[in-house]
């Protein structure tokens, strides 16, 4: 059943405000985005040292909300940065941030830093974490991309390697997705492929990857170098439910090119198909009947689930 959490008496209200209007959570107060700054010494920004949640609202409720609040502490946890607020006290910063801007539909940013420190490396010269919410609203693909499908290409970038900086940890410092990122803009593609050291398939940029075959489901396993999504895990549990096959499986770009369908998942893509890989047509070229489905059934669950704000 979904979750509800004490608010104050408000009414419901179908926009959030104007971007100049947005309130923002910041270290222990909410104030308006032109009152919102963080010090040029937060090692945040100095080091990427800090960990991030991205969250959907859908129809007045927070979707996965426990799960979210739980990630973001255990990445917390995995940097050794203590966050000096409680579960129940996060979960309530992302509502109450969703309620003072009027959000039903929307997107959430929280994120924790390592705090404001000295221009030196170690985290030891920051006293205290910084935290901070967002709450706006996302539309990161036009809605007729989830019918007619998205162009991917291979990055050069590899994945962080596992072993070294694990990609499970959702750090402040995405700049190894950003340089794949910019290898996708520069072919005037939606999305890149990010591939592990060994020349496995990992995940895209922002996005976990999907490919259907044969009627049956595949993605990498984690252990590749992908972030365990929540989004993810919705889609594989749904896809189950619903009586298809999911293998969480190693496979390189040869089972991406020859795939019958492909898609990715991630909070603000949703269930986007893939057309395109590499300039080789995935399919027949845009949305699949599995993909198609898969997205109905993620759409439907998240309209319907969730931590209700109002």
């Amino acid at each position: 059943m979904p979750q509800k959490i004490k608010k104050p008496n408000e009414s419901k209200k179908s926009e959030s405000k104007e971007s100049d209007d947005m309130i923002i959570y910041l270290d222990g107060k909410y104030v308006p985005r032109s009152e919102a700054k963080v010090s040029v010494f937060d090692h945040g920004l100095l080091y990427g040292d800090g960990v991030f949640e991205g969250i959907r609202a859908y129809n007045g409720r927070i979707f996965k909300l426990d799960e979210h609040i739980r990630r973001i502490q255990d990445c917390a946890k995995a940097i050794m940065l203590d966050l000096p607020l409680s579960f129940e006290e996060l979960k309530e910063i992302v509502c109450e941030t969703c309620r003072k801007n009027q959000i039903k539909d929307g997107y959430i940013r929280l994120v924790a830093t390592r705090g404001e420190g000295d221009l030196g490396l170690s985290p030891d010269k920051c006293p205290r974490p910084f935290i901070f919410c967002i709450a706006a609203t996302i539309s990161l693909y036009p809605e007729e991309m989830y019918k007619t499908g998205i162009k991917v290409i291979t990055a050069q970038q590899r994945r962080n390697n596992p072993t070294i900086v694990d990609p499970q940890i959702k750090s402040l410092n995405y700049l190894n997705n950003i340089l794949a990122k910019i290898e996708a803009n520069h072919a005037g593609a939606q999305e890149a492929i990010m591939l592990a050291h060994n020349g496995i398939v990992a995940e895209c940029t922002a996005d976990n990857l999907f490919v259907v075959k044969d009627g049956e489901i595949s993605t990498p396993p984690i252990y590749c170098g992908a972030l365990d999504g929540i989004t993810r895990r919705t889609v594989i549990a749904l896809a189950r439910e619903e009586g298809f096959t999911v293998h969480e499986k190693e496979f390189t770009l040869f089972n991406v090119y020859n795939a019958d369908e492909c898609f990715l998942t991630g909070t603000g893509a949703e269930c986007i198909p893939v057309k395109e890989a590499d300039y080789r047509t995935i399919g027949t070229g845009e949305a699949g009947s599995i993909t198609t489905r898969i997205l109905e059934l993620y759409r439907t669950y998240v309209n319907s689930y969730g931590t209700e704000l109002y």
